[in-house]
């Protein structure tokens, strides 16, 4: 075991006895952080040094002395992952370990002499922590409790400097722990991840690629983003990795500006079918640069219909035909995009932004080999930061990487690029097949208890996180299920399905997601409860009180379930 060690001049007289203790214990490794003498210092430095290699994984424990103990255990209990704990005597010690899992032991000059330094060592190092055993669940739910309360110490400095704002984000905050979250284009970013995006490379303008800047001091910029650029490829097995768009959209328009010229001829998913805005909607601009030719799904199956497609394709000659969807619950075949593709000489584009998690967990065909451009966000199933990513083969990276800079964008978010990277890394971790596999078992029972409840699902089931209800099928509208399922806490929202009659400000459908509530550690049984909530409420939608009762409910289900 690796213990860093640290004191203060109030502290060092019991340097020595601590050493000679930890000298008893062969397995012990010291890093000693000073200090070294008694020369007045301050103790906050030395409590700083310690809790840092601590939170960052450098050593296992930390032992720190000041005089009364009190302004090391202070100092160092401010850093994530540190339980310093101020002990006296053996019983402090050995309680501090058993019950609260301390990783660090602050010993007060003022009262243990030299003499009564090893048997509070002794009993530190040698008391197990009883969280992990029945007995002591009582002590695991409540360090749990301090884990939780880590989101709002993110927001420390914050409600000095902006209470107003502070209090909105702790709203959000109450929000996200006592909800049901079914958007499917949403998720709980991990810790890790917040905490690059809101890191000091926020500060740094950063113009250009890696070595190839308009601003001097990048070094460090360059290793963050050839880190995001390098994890990409790794990820999804791709020749060029562009991270730094800022969303998904300015993703899929900078493949536009590197592929086509304005009227060319580019075919892709209709929004009223399941498709995007940037995939050529009239309000957005790519519908005003391009000539937009869209094909649907099967009025009959409600799933893409490739023969259709392709006579599609044959007919308008595109220069690019763009696979992808926003609200498609089905599996895409991206072979036989490549095939249609090819039989008309056009360059194939995925947008990927909602499977991209899915795809990295292996729960979801990869699009890279067949495509010659991918784009995707990075929030999502992903479960990164919001932003853009473009994956494209080798010939295409110099045209894409102008087309980003200097064609549509200046200075990189590099901070929201360090937390690509972050999630990146996380998705390349075993574990998360594993969490892209539950997603997808998620939201199969969710839609199949819908099912048994009398309500119909577009294309009838689903292969991916998203579940597309038809609820005007139940004589409702979305809008309308969509604010009486936020009412009982369960949140989604309204969505167009295929052929739909109503207007996109009412619709006839909802879109449910399983991508959030599977980060939050939510199973198939827990599936079925929710579908039950969701029926019952539907079922009964001009009744308050079942609304009333299901908010509480939902509130003290969640409670088991840590928002990351």
């Amino acid at each position: 075991m690796k213990i860093a060690f640290g004191c203060d001049h109030g502290g060092f007289p019991l340097k020595e006895a601590v050493f000679a203790a930890l000298k008893n214990h062969s397995d012990i490794e010291i890093d000693d952080l000073g200090t070294f003498d008694r020369e007045p210092v301050d103790y906050s430095d030395y409590a700083i040094d310690v809790a840092e290699k601590l939170s960052e994984g450098a050593v296992e424990r930390g032992i720190l002395i000041c005089t009364t103990g009190i302004g090391m255990a202070i100092a160092a209990n401010r850093f994530y992952g540190v339980r310093a704990a101020l002990c006296e005597d053996v019983n402090d010690a050995t309680k501090s370990r058993a019950h609260n899992d301390s990783n660090v032991l602050v010993l007060p000059c003022c009262h243990v002499k030299p003499e009564g330094v090893q048997p509070i060592i002794d009993a530190w190092l040698a008391t197990e922590y009883t969280g992990r055993t029945v007995d002591g669940m009582r002590h695991a739910r409540r360090l749990a409790k301090l884990d939780t309360a880590k989101r709002l110490s993110e927001l420390a400095c914050l409600a000095g400097t902006d209470p107003e704002v502070h209090a909105a984000i702790r709203r959000h905050t109450v929000q996200e722990d006592t909800t049901i979250n079914l958007i499917a284009s949403e998720n709980y970013a991990s810790r890790a991840v917040r905490e690059a995006t809101g890191s000091i490379l926020t500060n740094k303008y950063a113009e250009g690629y890696p070595g190839r800047r308009w601003y001097g001091g990048c070094s460090a910029i360059d290793e963050v983003e050839r880190l995001a650029i390098e994890r990409a490829k790794q990820l999804f097995g791709a020749e060029h990795a562009n991270v730094q768009p800022h969303c998904g959209a300015s993703a899929n328009l900078a493949v536009y500006s590197a592929a086509l010229n304005p009227g060319d001829t580019i075919l892709s998913m209709s929004l009223d079918q399941g498709g995007h805005l940037s995939h050529g909607s009239k309000f957005n601009v790519s519908g005003k640069l391009y000539n937009i030719e869209s094909y649907t799904v099967s009025p009959d199956t409600e799933t893409l219909d490739y023969n259709a497609i392709a006579e599609k394709a044959a007919q308008v000659k595109p220069k690019l035909i763009l696979a992808g969807a926003s609200s498609y619950p089905r599996a895409i075949d991206f072979a036989k995009f490549r095939e249609i593709a090819d039989s008309v000489g056009a360059l194939l584009m995925v947008d990927m932004a909602h499977i991209a998690g899915l795809v990295a967990g292996g729960a979801h065909a990869n699009p890279v080999p067949y495509a010659d451009f991918v784009t995707s966000t990075t929030h999502k199933t992903l479960r990164g930061p919001r932003g853009g990513l473009i994956l494209c083969r080798e010939q295409y990276a110099k045209a894409i990487d102008r087309a980003v800079f200097p064609g549509l964008q200046g200075g990189p978010l590099e901070n929201v690029i360090a937390a690509k990277a972050v999630c990146f890394r996380e998705a390349l971790q075993p574990e998360f097949a594993d969490y892209a596999a539950q997603v997808v078992a998620n939201a199969k029972r969710l839609g199949a208890h819908l099912l048994t409840k009398g309500f119909k699902l577009v294309s009838g089931g689903t292969d991916n996180h998203i579940v597309l209800v038809n609820v005007g099928a139940s004589g409702l509208d979305g809008k309308t299920a969509q604010e009486a399922l936020d009412d009982a806490g369960i949140i989604c929202n309204k969505n167009a399905i295929p052929y739909d009659k109503l207007p996109t400000s009412t619709t006839s459908g909802i879109r449910l997601g399983s991508a959030a509530v599977t980060t939050r550690g939510l199973k198939e049984a827990d599936m079925l409860k929710i579908a039950g909530w969701i029926a019952n409420i539907l079922s009964n939608i001009g009744d308050s009180n079942l609304r009333k009762r299901v908010r509480g409910d939902v509130i003290d289900f969640m409670a088991a379930y840590q928002t990351p």
